[in-house]
């Protein structure tokens, strides 16, 4: 009979799940944090995933990664390093150990650890553990592949079905470490298979084995620990993505502004997501269309914001090259269109599933002439959605394009999301035109803010052409006039400039910073980590991050003037930096850039600015 077991409690844990790219990792990975946030844990996920479509299985370029950070309080990113690494085979654990703390538990799968594995990973010896430099005594070195094999040998399933469920083994036994409730993964795997019962039960009796055998085992690579949750908002909690909480945005925002939801797009990493998910809702009013290409993704969706609905295109970085002449039409037309940039690394093809920030400057002036258009950057998976909601309030309210900027990290990434009560949201009210201008509409009338009013094709007396030649602001005819070409170009950059945004907040100690660190979008987490790491360390930091880039929040130079040392970071050569210099008179920053394609390392960050500070 297996003695009782001691619990030891945690405040935090970092789990890296990483295998072939067909070891369903991701999906192991997902499920994991699905049962923590569950139970109201707060997580941070990091999917890490080669580009290769298929690289030869037990490859060294082959290997895919999913880390879960969990936390009993509030967690800001999916770690530096993990405490449990799950590899999978032997090229899994040769790429993937860098990640793992010295001290981490090693699960591997023994049965992906013969002589032609070792070769194909590029080990010179027949003793893996040894050549890596790893304590034999911190891993649980556990035949999975047989294991797997003897649970599911009544099921009926082939060879190969049943080889797809050896990642449902790591999981349970990774659920036993943390004394994680299964059901909630049973639930989770009943509906991911509903249409293949057979396929689900078989995926759930593979986990309940691993859990068992980490249960009777209670291996001396490992203790067994909770992770209770301090602090938990009462409300309906899920695990969303960042890509997942963009769609369900754009969905609010159409809902709260009586519209129909339009996305025109055409697929590429790593923005599809978001058209999968929209393409689910038809039932919301949501309309999709899979385009032939970028060009008529934008092309589409200003079609349809002719047509009075609120229109989405979203891409990645080569796809908004391809957008911008359509983008710019939207600008002189002033149509209300969102253009989804779901940032990858550059240039050209690049690192298509990695992450990066480098796409800002092309948001800001990637197209000819004068042709403004608010820019907002979400800061996390879950802000995702009110960032959605926001451009999309911004757009519809002020008749213009805004280009929203996420990025693979946060796109990908997943954290515990309150479901949000869309009464508390403000409303959306586009600039319809009034009774009193019935036949007397020019398409260029204005309010107050310099924002056209808007005419939806087949209003009687409303009549209306909109092009891309420049129009006389009076009639709404062709017009190449100076003057009125002038009046133009100032009316379309003022409307921008005149979109309230809210001021740019600071955190820490904001009233005697030595150091304020300054970044925008998707670093928030780690930048937020590394001044917590500083401030533990005695010294005096802030952190402000920005959300609106253009229109920059009314307090920004003020914010930036009022502490002795300032750094941008961001992931591209200095991009964010440059155009706050433009902005703001005087203004000479220290600088951290990174153009890795992998997230920032919160210990790299705290040793630039301690270097900073000392100077």
């Amino acid at each position: 009979m297996a003695e009782e077991l001691e619990y030891k409690e945690l405040d935090q844990v970092v789990v890296r799940f990483s295998g072939d790219s067909g070891d369903g990792m991701q999906l192991a990975g997902n499920i994991f944090s699905t049962v923590s946030a569950t139970v109201g844990n707060s997580i941070s996920t990091f999917p890490d995933y080669p580009a290769d479509i298929r690289a030869p299985q037990g490859s060294l370029t082959g290997v895919s990664g999913f880390q879960v950070h969990i936390g009993a309080s509030k967690v800001f990113t999916p770690g530096d390093e993990c405490d449990v690494l799950v590899a999978m085979n032997a090229a899994a654990l040769k790429t993937q150990l860098k990640y793992a703390k010295p001290n981490a538990t090693i699960i591997i799968d023994t049965d992906a650890f013969k002589d032609a594995d070792l070769k194909k990973a590029e080990f010179k010896t027949a003793d893996p553990l040894a050549e890596l430099g790893v304590n034999p005594d911190r891993v649980i070195a556990c035949p999975i592949t047989q294991m797997v094999k003897d649970a599911l040998a009544d099921s009926g399933m082939d060879n190969k079905s049943i080889l797809k469920c050896r990642n449902m083994f790591a999981l349970g036994l990774v659920c036993w470490l943390f004394s994680r409730d299964l059901n909630v993964a049973y639930n989770f795997l009943r509906e991911k298979f509903q249409k293949k019962p057979g396929v689900a039960e078989a995926n759930i009796k593979v986990i309940q084995a691993g859990y068992d055998y980490g249960h009777n085992t209670h291996s001396s690579a490992a203790n067994v620990y909770r992770i209770e949750s301090k602090v938990k908002e009462p409300g309906r909690y899920m695990d969303i993505t960042g890509n997942k909480a963009t769609a369900y945005g754009f969905i609010a925002a159409a809902e709260k502004a009586g519209l129909k939801l339009f996305l025109g797009s055409y697929p590429i990493t790593p923005a599809t997501d978001v058209l999968h998910e929209l393409a689910k809702h038809k039932s919301l009013g949501v309309i999709t269309v899979q385009c032939e290409d970028e060009i008529s993704g934008a092309a589409s969706a200003i079609g349809a914001a002719f047509a009075g609905a609120l229109a989405v295109t979203s891409t990645s970085g080569p796809g908004v090259c391809l957008k911008s002449e359509a983008m710019n039409l939207a600008v002189t037309a002033e149509l209300p269109v969102v253009l989804l940039d779901v940032q990858r690394g550059g240039p050209s093809t690049g690192l298509p599933t990695k992450s990066e920030q480098t796409d800002l400057l092309q948001a800001l002036f990637g197209r000819n002439g004068e042709s403004p258009m608010p820019v907002i950057a979400s800061t996390s998976p879950t802000d995702c959605f009110d960032a959605a909601y926001m451009a999309s309030k911004i757009a519809l309210e002020h008749m213009t394009p805004v280009i929203l900027l996420t990025d693979a990290f946060i796109a990908n990434g997943s954290s515990a999301w309150k479901l949000p009560n869309l009464d508390e949201y403000p409303a959306i009210n586009p600039p319809y035109v009034t009774e009193e201008m019935k036949n007397n509409y020019t398409p260029y009338k204005r309010n107050d803010q310099d924002v056209r009013y808007w005419a939806i094709p087949g209003q009687e007396g409303y009549t209306h052409i909109l092009g891309g030649l420049e129009k006389d602001g009076n009639t709404g005819a062709i017009s190449t006039e100076p003057e009125n070409h002038n009046k133009m170009v100032h009316l379309r950059a003022s409307k921008v400039a005149k979109i309230p945004v809210p001021d740019l907040e600071v955190v820490g100690c904001k009233d005697d910073a030595d150091l304020l660190i300054v970044g925008f979008g998707s670093t928030y987490g780690h930048l937020h980590s590394a001044m917590d790491e500083l401030i533990k360390a005695g010294k005096k930091v802030a952190l402000a991050q920005f959300t609106y880039i253009n229109p920059l929040p009314k307090n920004t130079a003020e914010v930036l003037k009022r502490y002795k040392k300032v750094v941008v970071a961001e992931q591209n050569l200095g991009q964010f930096a440059a155009y706050l210099r433009m902005k703001v008179d005087n203004f000479v920053p220290y600088q951290y850039n990174e153009v890795k394609g992998q997230p920032f390392v919160i210990s790299e960050l705290v040793d630039a600015f301690n270097e900073i500070l000392n100077k």
